[in-house]
Order: structure tokens, then sequence, then C-alpha cells
């Protein structure tokens, strides 16, 4: 599973793609993929937390 990220309210959460709106501000927002890529932030199962 991918970590998106709101790019309005910041929320973050785990799922197989971004939703239409935001689970927490109820917005039509730009979602964010923020899993972790690299082995510096602990890998996929991570988010990456300089987004």
């Amino acid at each position: 599973m991918t970590h998106w990220k709101c790019s309005s309210c910041g929320y973050a959460f785990k799922a197989d793609s971004p939703p239409e709106t935001c689970p927490s501000c109820k917005e039509k927002c730009a979602f964010v993929d923020a899993t972790c890529y690299i082995p510096e932030c602990g890998g996929p199962e991570n988010i990456d937390k300089r987004i």
C-alpha cells in the first residue's frame, strides 16, 4: 500500500489509491505519495518525513 498525504491539511494515510476527497478535511485535494523509498527513512513501510 502507498502512504498518501493531503496537500491541504497534511493528513496522512495508507491506501492503494488516493480518494476523491480527503478523509480529514473533506475537500477535493491533491494527494502526494509520501511513501519512503529509501533505507534512510525506513523503507516502504514508513512515511517519508521529508514530505
